[in-house]
């Protein structure tokens, strides 16, 4: 569903507005700790990620004490995320090439984090924007749902929306309104029952009341 330009700079002046200054609501202490904490998050909140952070981070906050736990060792104190297992055999894997390919430090460009076991491109993008001060716009669920609703964006695929979204950001706001799209997305825009009548977008959005 398009929108004309008047439209989407108003639809994205309301958002600077209502969200404006949001940030990860991951909490972490390090660029390693904040790369564990995004793998950790896929299909597990963000609320959840952080009780299992609380526990991990205090004894084992660097790839190589990590590291020692080994796979089995991690997915035990991991295991009330989804996707325990992978993430764990992940999460070990990128430690052991961060220590030998990186000296143990992230990475901060893109070709690089995507090279590391489990970190796609919406990861590689989160690191890059929250670490790096690199504009980025991450892909995920909310961003993916709000953008398209808005008509933001038409594509089809997280990359496709990424596409159309940079497109029509500023490229100085892109790592703002990647935060904008998900606090929307969690407080109002939501999935099942968005919020569209206490919505302060519904009168420019083409899909509210729908």
């Amino acid at each position: 569903m398009r929108i004309n330009k008047a439209t989407r700079d108003n639809i994205l002046a309301a958002l600077a507005a209502t969200y404006g200054g949001a940030t990860t609501a991951l909490e972490y202490g390090s660029p390693f700790e904040l790369l564990v904490a995004v793998v950790l998050s896929a299909q597990c909140t963000d609320t959840r990620v952080n009780i299992i952070t609380s526990r991990l981070f205090p004894a084992y906050d660097t790839p190589a004490k990590m590291l020692g736990l080994g796979e089995e060792g991690l997915a035990e104190l991991i295991r009330d995320c989804g996707l325990y297992r992978a993430k764990a055999r992940n999460l070990i894997a990128a430690c052991a090439m961060l220590l030998e390919d990186y000296g143990g430090e992230v990475p901060g460009n893109f070709d690089d984090l995507t090279r590391l076991p489990g970190v796609g491109r919406k990861t590689a993008n989160v690191l890059l924007s929250q670490l790096f001060a690199v504009p980025a716009i991450a892909v995920d669920t909310h961003v993916f749902r709000v953008a398209r609703r808005l008509g933001l964006a038409t594509g089809k695929t997280p990359e496709q929306v990424e596409e159309g979204l940079m497109k029509v950001v500023p490229r100085h706001d892109w790592s703002d309104a990647h935060h904008w799209l998900i606090w929307h997305g969690r407080k109002i825009c939501k999935a099942r029952r968005p919020d569209c009548e206490g919505c302060p977008l519904k009168e420019l959005c083409p899909s509210a009341f729908k």
